[in-house]
């Protein structure tokens, strides 16, 4: 399985508007609730929930929110820009501006692991952060992720 399987075009968002941790969920969560036909206010429940363990800001300006949901039938990944960067309360203390949402079943640890894992992994590559931060629609997200994809 490769990323852009389980991330359609409509959950990718190239400039998210909000300007807070909440905000920010509020709005990766909508397409892909909507994608993965449950409710809006739960998934924003669930990963409000999860930010409260600790932060999914990982620092580097990269952010991974993520959580497991009761009634969902598979794994869902959604994907936004923030242009100018929030405080989603990262490790390093810096502004977020690459997030990736991933929700799962609720009895998926290891996929969700996984998953987790794998994008972690091409987050590290500097130049691949580059061309995702000057990625100006859609299409050349999902071009840019294609070209760095693996199946995990």
């Amino acid at each position: 399985m490769k990323i852009l399987d389980v991330m359609p075009a409509e959950v990718i968002l190239p400039d998210l508007q909000a300007r807070d941790k909440l905000g920010i969920l509020q709005e990766l969560a909508a397409p892909v609730a909507r994608a993965a036909g449950v409710s809006h206010a739960e998934m924003v429940r669930v990963l409000m929930e999860r930010e409260r363990l600790g932060s999914t800001g990982i620092g580097g300006g990269i952010g991974i929110p993520h959580g497991k949901l009761k009634g969902l039938d598979s794994l869902h990944l959604g994907f936004g820009l923030s242009r100018q960067g929030v405080d989603f309360e990262s490790m390093d203390g810096r502004p977020t501006r690459i997030f990736f949402l991933l929700v799962t079943p609720e009895n998926s640890t290891g996929l969700h692991l996984k998953v987790l894992a794998r994008i972690s992994r091409i987050l590290k590559s500097e130049p691949f952060r580059e061309k995702l931060l000057a990625a100006e629609n859609r299409e050349t997200i999902q071009a840019i992720i294609r070209e760095e994809d693996e199946d995990f």
